[in-house]
């Protein structure tokens, strides 16, 4: 497989989004007893259900498609100069909103997003207590599911100046943040934890998610062709592209989610 349309991207999304379900099952039998928190290197938190699910869907990844390799949070290290040679790959953040599930709020995910050429091709994104799943591939546009809805085709927003709501990190507001939000007045703030931040603008009920500050590319990836195929976008803070797997790091830039292009988000930075 080299070209992208040798791929059914909707079957490979319907597989994904099934993989992701099983996960996030196996994530809240888990929520819900007794689980172990390590850190890793980076001082960040690392719970049992970060490595099941992390297995579930690494295992489930290569039956499906075995010619395509797999980047995961939890992969051990895998070198750029190996990376580099992917035009395709899946991307993955087994739980994210880790800090979310150990203060269990709920705001917590399972992403799972296939690169290629640098650029998301299709995203999943399920939300285990909640229910509810996001998903999208390139050109068939986005949608979303819930336990009580059937699918629906979701879209962002024209933003409204005097009315903007903006969505922000439950665990990361930074005082750069604030001086930025300060830059648009009256503002509703939204604390959200996770991926669930770019699904909002996602479908429409939120106008900006400003990141001024460390994510990785498995925390976006699956977001990112959500948001997209709904008609919304996700840039650098300078509005050039966000794009995937073009550096030794796997460390994203500062970003926004929009959906409405008309405001130019970064002139307020």
């Amino acid at each position: 497989m080299n070209n992208q349309e040798e791929l059914n991207l909707e079957y490979l999304c319907q597989n994904a989004l099934s993989i992701a379900r099983i996960a996030g099952k196996k994530i809240l039998e888990i929520y819900d007893s007794r689980y172990t928190i390590e850190h890793k290197e980076d001082n960040t938190p690392l719970t049992t259900a970060d490595l099941a699910a992390d297995k579930i869907i690494r295992n489930a990844l290569k039956e499906l498609t075995p010619e395509i390799p797999i980047l995961t949070e939890e992969s051990d290290s895998i070198p750029f100069e190996t990376r580099k040679k992917w035009n395709r790959y899946w991307l993955v953040d087994p739980l994210d909103g880790t800090r979310e599930f150990i203060k269990r709020n709920g705001e917590f995910t399972v992403n799972i997003a296939l690169i290629e050429s640098h650029k998301s091709i299709l995203g999943v994104i399920n939300v285990p207590v909640l229910q509810t799943d996001y998903f999208a591939w390139s050109n068939g546009g986005a949608y979303k599911k819930t336990d009580k809805q059937s699918v629906q085709k979701i879209n962002c927003r024209k933003a409204d100046r005097n009315k903007l709501v903006i969505a922000g990190s439950r665990s990361h507001i930074s005082e750069k943040l604030k001086a930025y939000l300060e830059n648009f007045g009256e503002i509703e703030l939204l604390s959200v934890g996770s991926s669930l931040k770019s699904c909002m603008v996602a479908e429409g009920s939120v106008d900006l998610y400003p990141r001024l500050g460390l994510t990785s590319e498995w925390d976006t990836a699956a977001a990112h062709c959500i948001v997209n195929e709904a008609g919304g976008h996700i840039t650098q803070t300078d509005a050039s592209k966000l794009r995937y797997n073009t550096k030794d790091s796997l460390l994203n830039p500062e970003f926004f989610v929009f959906g409405d292009d008309s405001i130019h988000w970064h002139q307020y930075l």
